[in-house]
C-alpha cells in the first residue's frame, strides 16, 4: 500500500469515527461500481448521508490545500449519480421507498498537521 492510499484510509477511519460520535450509523464504506466510489454511506436519524472524505496532509511549511476546497461541482454531480445508483441497487430493493428524511451529500474534511491531532470537519448537505 502506498503512502497516499494509507493516508486516505486513515482519513476515512477518522471520518467514520467522527460520524459515529455524532450519532450516525455508518452503513457502507468504500462502495464501488463502474462509475466510481462512495467513501461512506451513513444513516442520520431518518436521512441517508452519502459522504465524501477528503484528507490532506500539511507540508513542512504548513502549506496545504484545505480538504473542504477539494469538492468540485463535477465531483458533487458524480456523487449524486452514484448515490442514485446505490439507492436503486441496495436501499430501494430492501425498503421499497426512499428514506423519509431524504438523501444528502456530506463532506468530511480531515487535515493532518505536521504535529498534533488531526482536525476533522463534517459539513452536512454540501450538494
Amino acid at each position: 500500500m502506498n503512502a497516499r492510499v494509507a493516508i486516505g484510509r486513515y482519513g476515512e477511519d477518522l471520518a467514520a469515527r467522527r460520524l459515529r460520535e455524532e450519532g450516525m450509523a455508518v452503513l457502507v464504506r468504500n462502495w464501488r461500481c463502474a462509475e466510481g466510489e462512495i467513501d461512506l454511506i451513513a444513516r442520520d436519524a431518518d436521512a441517508l448521508a452519502v459522504c465524501e472524505v477528503k484528507t490532506r496532509r500539511a507540508s513542512r511549511h504548513g502549506v496545504f490545500e484545505h480538504p473542504m476546497a477539494a469538492l468540485s461541482p463535477s465531483k458533487t454531480a458524480r456523487l449524486r449519480r452514484l448515490a442514485a445508483r446505490w439507492l436503486s441497487d441496495h436501499w430501494l430493493m430492501r425498503y421499497g421507498r426512499l428514506p423519509p428524511g431524504g438523501v444528502r451529500i456530506d463532506l468530511v474534511g480531515v487535515l493532518l498537521p505536521e504535529r498534533g491531532a488531526p482536525l476533522i470537519q463534517h459539513v452536512r448537505g454540501v450538494g
